[in-house]
């Protein structure tokens, strides 16, 4: 059941977080082209598999019930917890919220015509750099997993 729990644990890990922590990064492309569907639909997209990425901590989880070697009271175990917390808390009240907002905003300035091509819309920063973080705390995430410090 182990076995199982953690292929889970890892699949849903490449699958479901890998998309949460590139998407933005794709989402500034389109802001930048002012695309406001395409952020929009980004915006969806990553709110989405954010909170999917929940799974992921669910499976492994339950892949740590059936390891000896570890518990929670492992470090690398609480300090992924927090640092995958952290990176759950900047995509969903950073990086969304700044995404649908550049998109509302692009939509606004395509109506009305004011858009300057190439122009950086508000909120690209906050994407950028929330984004950024989220990646290094996820990153972080993965490299605790792998060396296991007591």
């Amino acid at each position: 059941m182990e076995t199982l729990l953690s292929t889970l644990h890892i699949v849903t890990g490449v699958f479901i977080v890998g998309p949460m922590a590139i998407l933005p990064m794709s989402a500034m492309r389109s802001m930048r082209a002012g695309e406001a569907g395409q952020v929009a639909a980004l915006a969806k997209s990553t709110n989405i598999f954010t909170l999917l990425s929940l799974l992921v901590v669910l499976f492994g989880f339950g892949a740590l019930g059936f390891r000896g070697d570890s518990s929670f009271a492992s470090t690398w175990v609480w300090l992924s917890i927090v640092l995958y917390a952290a990176a759950l808390v900047v995509s969903l009240f950073l990086v969304i919220p700044a995404m649908k907002s550049a998109s509302e905003l692009l939509a606004e300035q395509s109506a009305s015509g004011t858009r300057v091509a190439g122009v950086k819309v508000a909120g690209y920063s906050r994407v950028a750099m929330g984004s950024g973080v989220a990646s290094l705390l996820l990153v972080a995430v993965v490299v605790l997993m792998v060396i296991k410090p007591a």
